[in-house]
């Protein structure tokens, strides 16, 4: 228990909750919601149970409940109150309020049962997309303004990595067609993160489609070898925080120059690196996609 975060500055709050801090200090003194501890200096911090308390009353609140009323609630009732709608109205926001928890936490059970919860309802690519998706992104912005630790995050992404990587092992059996046409799945040097390619790969297994996996930090020289054993090629790579921006441009070049001459060969590429990077003078061959939804519904 000694590595869980038991204190959260206002800021923490806001960037958990996406609750402005001033809207934070409004409900506490008009409606006594929250009782934030003092510094000597009179600097707010706030407990875990205030950090939960609060992700309810931001569900209550976005799913129609003024906070006026909110704050009628007994302590005990706004829980209640929380699962009597959730039961009833889209579970996404509830879904990703619980993980949040879990993962301050290092809650492996409420990881799991949140999880569970879903699939009652949900195929495992409308949990990714609707809940795991948009989870990944906010955590990342949460990492980058030191609201969670690195340790937080590693949690949360392996429990995450371990669903695509169960969901993809009971597809492993199903024969490919056509078998003519594989999908090589890589990151390039020094790219570790590996979550969206996995799911990319789950999507195409799911489709019938013939992939191989060679995951993070692939030379590119090692790719050649690929096309001595298949005649129709689509390489398909994330970036995330490797190359460079400006180091792009170049590996895409040497990426066509290299694996792109045969006929029947293409890369496809998606990640926040590409963001800005000018598309109007890419290889025939490559392709960027904006999402990983886009990408899958355009093979």
């Amino acid at each position: 228990m000694n590595n869980i975060k038991i204190n959260f500055s206002i800021k923490d709050l806001e960037n958990l909750t996406g609750i402005k801090a001033h809207t934070i200090r409004i409900w506490e003194k008009r409606y006594n919601l929250l009782q934030p501890n003092r510094s000597d200096t009179n600097i707010r911090s706030y407990s875990l149970v205030s950090f939960q308390k609060l992700l309810n009353i931001s569900y209550l609140n976005n799913n129609g409940l003024k906070i006026s009323k909110i704050a009628e609630l007994k302590e005990e009732e706004i829980p209640i109150k929380v699962r009597e709608i959730a039961s009833r109205a889209q579970v996404e926001d509830h879904a990703i309020n619980a993980l949040k928890m879990a993962m301050i936490n290092f809650d492996q059970v409420l990881f799991y049962s949140t999880y569970n919860n879903l699939l009652e309802n949900k195929t495992f690519s409308e949990i990714f997309y609707s809940v795991f998706l948009p989870l990944l992104n906010e955590i990342g912005l949460l990492w980058q303004t030191n609201t969670i630790t690195p340790a937080h995050e590693h949690f949360l992404s392996i429990h995450i990595k371990q669903k695509i990587l169960l969901n993809i092992e009971r597809l492993q059996l199903l024969e490919p067609k056509p078998v003519s046409k594989t999908f090589v799945l890589f990151l390039p040097d020094h790219e570790i993160h590996d979550i969206g390619l996995l799911f990319i790969n789950y999507e195409l297994r799911s489709r019938g489609f013939h992939t191989i996996f060679l995951g993070e930090s692939v030379p590119m020289q090692s790719l050649s070898d690929l096309l001595e054993f298949y005649d129709d090629v689509t390489f398909i790579s994330y970036f995330t925080v490797n190359p460079a921006p400006e180091d792009i441009p170049e590996y895409i070049q040497d990426f066509n120059e290299l694996l792109l001459q045969k006929d029947r060969t293409q890369l496809l590429l998606l990640g926040k690196k590409l963001e800005d990077l000018q598309i109007d003078n890419l290889p025939e061959k490559v392709t960027i996609y904006n999402s990983i939804e886009n990408l899958v519904k355009a093979l």
